[in-house]
């Protein structure tokens, strides 16, 4: 989903161009140096048959030297590549409930269309940091989204949003609330707006959305659990 802020000047606090310290709980060998490449995971869920294991084995064949998004950009035959592939996963998983409570983890971006993240993933240098591993923390039962970007070693930006289920794929939500939090210093910031997105696509390990604003996300369950 695209997270959207009314103001986002990182560079007004002093801080922000030394280290950054978060109170987060991340994980501390989570990946976050540029080319981001990643491993293929294992297909462990014996559920899936073999078409949603050889369709969901290309799609991640196709993002896995992407950089989350950043190459793709500028690539629009494998943008239409990996769209097309995205929308082979959403017809095997067309008649599936994605809105109980397997949606509720922590969740790590893979890949994403949205430019908004891909800006701040792409410029963070410029604010003396690199984007470490960039999340959708969701919590269905408190009806809870959290938009959370890591800049390790000690900073972090999250945007909080409440959320309505609204059918067996589709989530509706609200922004709520935003923060810039660096070691010792934190700065609200005023988020606005409101949409939805649809989970196309959920197994054990990864989860496949597409959004009201027709951008897409493939996210994989991350090995920890996000905190404020």
């Amino acid at each position: 989903m695209t997270v959207t802020v009314a103001a986002l000047t990182i560079s007004s606090p002093p801080s922000v161009s030394s280290k950054l310290k978060r109170r987060s709980r991340y994980d501390p060998n989570s990946f976050y140096a540029k080319p981001h490449h990643f491993r293929l995971p294992i297909i462990t869920c014996s559920s899936l048959t073999a078409q949603s294991q050889s369709a969901r084995r290309h799609l991640l064949n196709l993002i896995s030297d992407q950089d989350r998004g950043l190459k793709t950009q500028n690539d629009t035959t494998k943008r239409d590549s990996i769209i097309k592939a995205i929308d082979d996963m959403a017809v095997l998983g067309r008649d599936t409930v994605t809105t109980g409570v397997s949606l509720s983890a922590t969740w790590r971006l893979l890949w994403t269309t949205e430019k908004e993240q891909l800006f701040i993933i792409e410029k963070a240098y410029l604010f003396g940091t690199q984007a470490g591993d960039v999340l959708q923390v969701i919590d269905v039962q408190n009806k809870t989204l959290n938009n959370v970007i890591t800049f390790p070693p000690d900073g972090v930006f999250f945007v909080r949003s409440s959320i309505e289920v609204a059918s067996s794929q589709r989530v509706n939500f609200k922004f709520t609330s935003a923060v810039l939090r660096g070691k010792n210093w934190e700065i609200p910031l005023p988020p606005f707006g409101q949409g939805w997105f649809e989970t196309v696509y959920l197994d054990d390990e990864i989860r496949v959305v597409k959004d009201i604003r027709d951008d897409y996300l493939v996210v994989e369950r991350a090995p920890y659990n996000w905190k404020e």
